[in-house]
């Protein structure tokens, strides 16, 4: 597994990455950073855990969100064997999720400070 360094909200981490997927890694780091970055300069809440967990609702809140969407369209009939697989692709999708939100409770695990 690849060791890769990236920062979340000014702060750095070193997250481990399976071989080939260091651009889908930046890319929930990208997002959660954002998502974390919005709530701090709403000025509301300034504990980086309380940040985090907002930002984890928010998130996991928006890909319910687009999986019930999904859920919810219509699907022609010649699409149906895509279904199933894309169907296979939301579990995959739900894991990886949950794969991230271990790494980042682990590496938030050491961050016991206010800002």
């Amino acid at each position: 597994m690849k060791q890769i360094e990236v920062q979340i909200m000014g702060q750095s981490y070193l997250l481990g990455c399976p071989e080939g997927g260091e651009a889908q890694l930046r890319e929930a780091v990208d997002r959660v950073d954002a998502a974390m970055c919005k709530i701090r300069d709403a000025g509301k809440v300034k504990a980086r855990d309380r940040i985090a967990v907002l930002a984890s609702l928010n998130l996991a809140f928006d890909l319910a969100a687009q999986q019930a969407a999904a859920a919810a369209a219509p699907v022609p009939a010649a699409t149906t064997t895509a279904a199933a697989s894309s169907a296979g692709d939301a579990g995959e999708a739900d894991a990886k999720a949950a794969q991230l939100i271990q790494k980042l409770d682990q590496a938030l695990a050491g961050d016991d400070h206010l800002l």
